[in-house]
């Protein structure tokens, strides 16, 4: 019986890796094996920063809400304690949108918590 090579999937599946890999550079987007390498690696990275997005964005949050504090003298964690005591359910996110976009409305939040 006849070998059988499997050379139009063959072709295809390095058609597919190759369409994924394009470019990148040197032979990570030409040679197959390079390609699948590269590919590989950068599936991990995609999902562990999918994973620290959101680690960063609280981050971030947290900064720019301490930032605005800081013109009323309080402290970030007092704050959010404030906030926890007067039942007031604004999410860190809320938060840092409010004092970033319009820091009159924000001076309001932090005069009810005070209150």
């Amino acid at each position: 019986m006849a070998r059988v090579k499997g050379g139009l999937m063959a072709q295809k599946r390095k058609r597919n890796i190759l369409a994924e890999a394009k470019g990148y550079r040197f032979g990570r987007s030409k040679k197959k094996a390079q390609a699948r390498e590269a590919i590989y690696h950068a599936q991990l990275h995609a999902f562990a920063h999918r994973k620290d997005k959101k680690n960063d964005f609280r981050r971030l949050w947290t900064v720019r809400i301490n930032a605005a504090l800081m013109a009323h003298g309080i402290k970030y964690s007092r704050f959010i304690k404030m906030l926890k005591d007067k039942n007031i359910e604004l999410d860190r996110k809320v938060l840092a949108t409010i004092a970033v976009e319009s820091p009159e409305a924000f001076d309001r939040v932090v005069e009810q918590t005070k209150a």
